[in-house]
């Protein structure tokens, strides 16, 4: 995994220490007091679905396809605002029903900017350090919830840190976390939004994800092509990474989508 990372994560320094340390650490410790709970933050095309693929495939044999893994989205799974109730206790069931079948399972929650507010709650029993719940031993399982909030205030500071002349390298949590807290867990239309989980600080892991600079496109333009089975033409991989729109307007320093076009704007050059 960390090798993985390191040779196909472009640009995210932060998030392979980040992942790494929380991953070793809990795999290392034969008697977790609580499950692993981490949160991804950032913006679009930053790599946090990829990741997130890519810590699962590593733990579990058969990846995402896994009976063990289970992945969420508020817009598939809860869709509707009325049926809050019902969503809280179907969502209870399932986390329940699952952990009792393996305490090693694994949850994934997308776009947890989209969740209800107050839905994310009744997850909490299966967070805490308690020993037992509902009678199962569930404090092995991994948590890892997707979300774009944070990423607007990530970019901004990035961007500040920049003007700085403050190397993405340098860049820690500490710098970040203030900002994302913000956003994330005191907005009222986050999913976090006024969450125990925040409160009680079930969250081990707060892992940022930084905007990509023009070169970071270049190298994903250059993994996708070598995935495609396509010759590497480098004015080929000048021209994708030129398409893609940059911010701010002026300097455009950041892609303001990523890499999550890359695969799809290949196409329009050959």
């Amino acid at each position: 995994l960390e090798c993985d990372l390191a040779m196909n994560l472009v640009g995210q320094p932060l998030v392979r220490q980040q992942v790494m340390k929380g991953v070793r650490e809990f795999l290392e410790n034969q008697n977790p007091v609580k499950p692993l709970v981490m949160s991804f933050h950032g913006s679009t095309g930053t790599g946090k679905t990829y990741v997130s693929s890519m810590v699962i495939r590593y733990l579990f044999q058969g990846g995402l396809q896994s009976p063990y893994v289970h992945q969420f989205s508020p817009v598939v799974h809860f869709p509707h605002a009325e049926r809050i109730e019902q969503y809280k206790e179907s969502l209870k069931r399932w986390i329940q029903g699952n952990l009792t079948n393996c305490g090693r399972s694994a949850f994934v929650f997308d776009e947890m900017d989209k969740m209800h507010p107050g839905l994310i709650d009744v997850i909490i029993p299966f967070l805490g350090p308690s020993w037992v719940v509902f009678g199962t031993n569930y404090r092995k399982a991994i948590f890892i919830f997707i979300s774009n909030a944070g990423g607007e205030q990530i970019n901004e500071m990035t961007l500040d840190l920049w003007h700085a002349h403050k190397d993405r390298e340098e860049i820690s949590l500490q710098d970040l976390e203030p900002a994302i807290s913000k956003a994330v867990f005191e907005n009222p239309q986050s999913g976090f939004w006024k969450s125990g989980i925040i409160n009680e600080h079930l969250i081990d892991f707060v892992v940022p994800f930084l905007p990509l600079k023009h070169h970071h496109v270049k190298q994903c333009v250059v993994s996708e092509l070598v995935q495609q089975g396509l010759e590497v033409r480098p004015g080929v991989v000048q021209e994708v990474a030129d398409s893609i729109p940059y911010f701010p307007e002026e300097q455009k320093i950041f892609s303001s989508t990523g890499c999550k076009t890359v695969a799809s704007r290949i196409s329009f050059f050959f």
